[in-house]
């Protein structure tokens, strides 16, 4: 049988008796805020800026008032008169501000009746913790005349998530009063690639260098409305000729970074990684995936998803040495990185759990600098400390990593694609090891925030970088 808590029961209008009265208590939340605006549309920074609403004015986040009414609506829905009951008026003053924290009792009490239209009146009162009186009012309902007991209808979980631009907008705002990178765009014959270029030159990210057909170029700018005017243009014939020109103008220092167009990676690539291309260092090139994902607590780096087919030990020291050389040129803190695998134990039959373990005892030699590694791990102890605790796995990377080395490319773009397109998230990225930063993005991605985050992690990475020199 049904506990009385776990039905919603009314009172009809015949009742009803002048002087009934029903109360709730609710303690005010940060998401109860967050979900009234959701499905308000109402952005109000009094409501959700701590920042903003912290002034004088405010004293910190204050409710909306009608969240409030929210709660009145809720008494007379489910208590008195209850279920079947109709609103019909409601007026209501807001005495006091409510904030976070807020313990709050909302009581109604039935101030008259009308028979010949089934209307009750009921006075509307709330208090806060301290007794004091934030909202009253006078509600107006038609009650029901049937008598109704229902069971509670379960309400969804709701999951609250961060906006999944919020690490990309921190990393966005790093970038300060950085000079922008005079930039080759390669081949930018579509509208994301051409679009995305002038969306990163208007946030003050790149001086871009079109690099391409000028007349597809230009015709591609007209039919999408994409402002060109400001923008250099150094005509080509083809795509690979594009990429060549780039390539030469990188090596020559005419541009400081290159960015992807419509163009195949490898295609990208091949004039890039040639012996006498001019942008070869020591250090093998490798791509790092700085990917937004609102279930973790911060900024994963993936790498190498794009590059690096089969990757040696030796290729391996220099992609763990470029990422974390990427990590800190954003002065986020000494990164994590977690060698992953299939197992989170060292197996023959498995070459990348050897590697992992070759890559540890390294960084404590003192080849590989400037982070804290551990592995081999498995990805779901890397990311997840109750996956590692259930495994027994005692590591200050476990759950907390920071940058994610993956086996190979097969493996890190399975990963990769399969959180884009199954899980909606976002990832950002360049590939460093050359003497030039190289934005990789995909031809499928916007005009957006990915193109201008990858062309943020460019500038902060060259210029940063530079200056330490």
């Amino acid at each position: 049988m049904l506990t009385p808590v776990q039905m919603v029961q009314n009172k009809t209008f015949d009742e009803i008796d002048v002087g009934d009265s029903a109360d709730i208590t609710h303690v005010l939340t940060f998401q109860d805020i967050q979900l009234f605006a959701v499905t308000s549309g109402d952005v109000n920074p009094a409501h959700l800026d701590e920042e903003y609403a912290s002034n004088e004015k405010f004293q910190g986040i204050i409710a909306h008032g009608m969240w409030t009414g929210a709660l009145i609506s809720r008494v007379l829905g489910t208590r008195l008169p209850g279920p079947g009951t109709i609103y019909l008026e409601q007026s209501l003053f807001f005495r006091r501000p409510v904030r976070v924290g807020d313990r709050i009792t909302v009581s109604v009490t039935v101030s008259s009746k009308e028979e010949e239209k089934r209307t009750v009146v009921l006075d509307c009162l709330c208090r806060n913790q301290d007794g004091k009186e934030v909202v009253t009012g006078v509600a107006k309902v038609l009650a029901p005349m049937d008598k109704v007991s229902r069971p509670r209808v379960s309400l969804p979980s709701v999951e609250l998530k961060e906006d999944r631009s919020t690490y990309y907008e921190q990393l966005l705002a790093l970038k300060g009063d950085l000079e922008p990178l005079r930039t080759a765009i390669v081949h930018p014959v579509d509208s994301n690639s051409l679009g995305g270029a002038v969306e990163a030159a208007k946030e003050g990210l790149i001086v871009p260098v079109l690099v391409g057909p000028e007349a597809k170029i230009r015709s591609i700018a007209d039919e999408n409305n994409i402002d060109i005017s400001s923008c250099e243009i150094v005509p080509t014939s083809h795509s690979h000729d594009s990429v060549v020109r780039a390539v030469e103008m990188a090596a020559a220092g005419n541009v400081e970074a290159l960015m992807k167009g419509k163009i195949h990676t490898q295609e990208m690539l091949g004039p890039i990684v040639a012996r006498g291309s001019g942008l070869r260092t020591e250090r093998r090139m490798s791509h790092s995936f700085f990917l937004d994902i609102p279930t973790y607590h911060k900024t994963l780096v993936l790498t190498d998803a794009a590059v690096n087919i089969r990757p040696s030990l030796d290729h391996k020291i220099d992609i763990v040495q470029n990422a974390i050389d990427l990590f800190l040129t954003l002065g986020i803190g000494i990164p994590k990185v977690a060698l992953v695998s299939a197992v989170e134990v060292i197996d023959e039959s498995l070459p990348s759990t050897l590697d992992a373990a070759a890559l540890c005892k390294m960084a404590d030699r003192g080849q590989i600098t400037g982070a804290i590694l551990d592995g081999p791990l498995g990805f779901d102890n890397a990311v997840s400390r109750e996956a590692a605790k259930a495994k027994g796995i005692v590591s200050r990377v476990a759950g907390d990593a920071d940058i994610i080395l993956v086996p190979d490319v097969e493996s890190g773009n399975m990963l990769y694609k399969q959180m884009r397109y199954l899980s909606g998230i976002e990832a950002a990225g360049i590939v460093v090891g050359a003497k030039v930063p190289i934005i990789l993005t995909s031809r499928a991605a916007g005009r957006g925030l990915t193109r201008k985050t990858s062309c943020a992690l460019a500038l902060l990475y060259t210029r940063r970088k530079k200056a330490k020199l």
